[in-house]
């Protein structure tokens, strides 16, 4: 397979100063031969005006020869290549892809909305050119096809497994195998992948409504047991320092009451009222 190669044109400038003296020939020999001069001067002008090229920087031409591959002028500046040469032009600049979010299936099979956002610019011209049949459309459709297939390896929440790796949770690894993936797909078309990255991430409309349920509802159970796990830190420590200080002798009942009474104070949602016992404390 052939690769890229440099191509080292001609100064433009030297080959206009040619042009202006064929200009001056022209006219000379049109004053001296008469306008029967002025055909094949033309034909000689109009040949080697064709081989000017300008390049702008970040800016590349691909020359081809009656098919045959020349090389890549990848240097900015004014030029001029043999007449016959065919020359393609292909921007070396980066470029951003921002995609609309598209449906797809993640791990567990729940629809979800996905889209990235691509960085990208042309390396390798030869394969740009003559690997792929439109680069830029390559990028589009590889794009596409590796947010289905990203979304389909990792969940969009991971609600049993923290640990695991889900496409909410783990937004930098998400976004480092999403950017091998493209790296992998787009090198046949000589493609440079800067940065790609999830830019929109939601569950698709028809379970969105369900799937918030679940998320406050995990989030409330995850939130009362951090709760319940302080409140009986603070019981046995109230217990632990009331007996050590011989402030009280409770028995099991009356030990068993008070943890009861702590835990609801310490655990309800809402202001406790207190109730004070004018009497004693067994009545």
């Amino acid at each position: 397979m052939k690769a890229e190669k440099t191509f080292h044109p001609s100064s433009g400038y030297t080959f206009l100063i040619l042009v202006l003296i064929l200009l001056l020939a022209t006219g000379a020999g049109i004053y001296y031969f008469g306008p029967e001069v002025l055909l094949p001067f033309a034909l000689v002008f109009s040949f080697l005006c064709k081989g000017f090229k300008i390049v702008n920087p970040n800016e590349s031409r691909v020359l081809t020869l009656f098919g045959e591959y020349k090389g890549t002028i990848k240097h900015n500046g004014f030029f001029w290549v043999n007449p016959f040469f065919a020359a393609k032009s292909i921007s070396l600049r980066a470029r951003n892809l921002d995609t609309n979010p598209i449906k797809v299936n993640d791990k567990l099979g729940n629809p979800i909305m996905i889209g990235v956002v691509l960085v990208w610019r042309v390396e390798e011209t030869f394969k740009a050119a003559f690997e792929v049949d439109n680069f830029e459309t390559f990028v589009k459709v590889q794009s596409e096809s590796a947010m289905r297939k990203l979304a389909g390896v990792y969940p969009y929440d991971n609600f049993e497994d923290e640990s695991e790796i889900s496409l909410r949770g783990s937004s930098q690894d998400v976004n480092d195998e999403l950017e091998r993936e493209l790296m992998e797909r787009l090198a046949i078309a000589g493609i440079h992948v800067l940065e790609a990255r999830i830019s929109y991430l939601a569950y698709a409309q028809e379970i969105a409504s369900a799937m918030l349920q679940r998320q406050q509802a995990t989030a409330i159970v995850s939130a009362r047991a951090k709760i319940v796990e302080g409140a009986v830190g603070m019981v046995e420590m109230a217990l632990a320092q009331i007996t050590q200080k011989g402030l009280v002798s409770f028995d099991e009942e009356r030990k068993a009451a008070m943890i009861s009474n702590l835990m609801v104070v310490l655990c309800s949602d809402r202001s406790v009222s207190p109730v004070v016992n004018a009497g004693t404390l067994h009545h």
